[in-house]
């Protein structure tokens, strides 16, 4: 391997080291959530998720999910947009390597757009059927 991709590997491996308590956190901060919700009374009364014990809501469950998919997204855009810096930063001028890494960066902001929007739009529609 190349001095270069060694580098990028080192620094790759630091930057999930460094990022990995942060999602250890986000999960048990999530499994919290689950544990201190339980539907007592309607449609949704003793639903259950497996392996855990008590009962929760089916709408806290699916905010987990969706709160965890999204950390995941943010995670992505985080690394694509690293991966095109140090792209642009080592392309020492060379036009098609610069290019590339702005198209990098472009698809990941046009990403990043695409799945805060679908959040928007999932929001809404969720908290007008649960409020109904």
């Amino acid at each position: 391997m190349t001095h270069k991709k060694i580098k990028f590997i080192k620094a790759a491996c630091l930057t999930v080291i460094a990022l990995f308590p942060t999602l250890v956190s986000a999960a048990n901060s999530a499994l919290d959530k689950l544990n201190a919700v339980g539907a007592d009374s309607g449609p949704y009364q003793g639903v259950t998720t497996g392996g855990f014990s008590g009962s929760y809501r089916i709408s806290e469950i699916i905010g987990t999910a969706v709160q965890a998919v999204l950390g995941l997204m943010g995670t992505i855009f985080l690394v694509l947009m690293l991966y095109a810096g140090y792209h642009w930063m080592t392309a020492r001028g060379e036009e098609e390597k610069v290019s590339i890494a702005k198209d990098t960066i472009t698809r990941a902001i046009i990403g990043l757009i695409i799945v805060v929007s679908a959040y928007a739009i999932w929001k809404f529609i969720f908290d007008q059927l649960i409020s109904k």
